[in-house]
């Protein structure tokens, strides 16, 4: 080879170098660019994800405590436990259901219907919104006698756009 082709060859090499590391430059660019447009999709995704985590919880407590009552209710329809006049069949708090009541025909037999009082995942906390059986349905106000119903005390919106007090 002459000198001059070897000459050429030798910055050929040396642009070809350069012009890579210009491409990797570029690519990375492009690649970081890609990383934040995923990511800026990703963190609303999961937001939603924890949002919808948190109500299937807030339903599911709200079930176990109403199923508690129901119960309770029915333990004494049949006269299993004894009741306060008035109340017309259930649990005078939600404490109640936890620490138990004693049946009636056995004083050393205690019955419990639930094992805690559930937190509310909206308010995370135990002070559940209560309603009795002499309450009107959509009251905010519990009237003390009994505990008919319970709802979270979250002014919060679910995502199906329905109130969580409502639910």
């Amino acid at each position: 080879m002459s000198r001059a082709a070897t000459k050429w060859h030798a910055q050929k090499s040396r642009w070809s170098v350069h012009s890579a590391a210009g491409m990797t430059i570029l690519e990375l660019i492009v690649a970081c660019g890609i990383l934040v447009v995923l990511s800026g999709m990703a963190v609303p995704m999961a937001r939603v994800q924890i949002k919808r985590q948190r109500e299937a919880l807030l339903r599911y407590d709200e079930l176990q405590i109403r199923n508690a009552i129901d119960r309770y209710k029915d333990a004494a329809d049949q006269n299993l436990i004894r009741v306060q006049v008035g109340t017309e069949g259930y649990p005078p708090d939600l404490q109640t259901l936890v620490d138990g009541v004693q049946l009636a025909g056995a004083a050393d037999r205690h019955v419990r219907f639930l094992r805690q009082i559930p937190i509310d995942p909206m308010t995370k906390s135990t002070d559940w919104g209560l309603r009795s059986v002499q309450d009107d349905a959509d009251a905010t106000n519990w009237g003390g006698q009994d505990v008919f119903d319970v709802y979270t005390k979250s002014m919060g919106t679910a995502l199906d756009g329905t109130k969580y007090s409502d639910w």
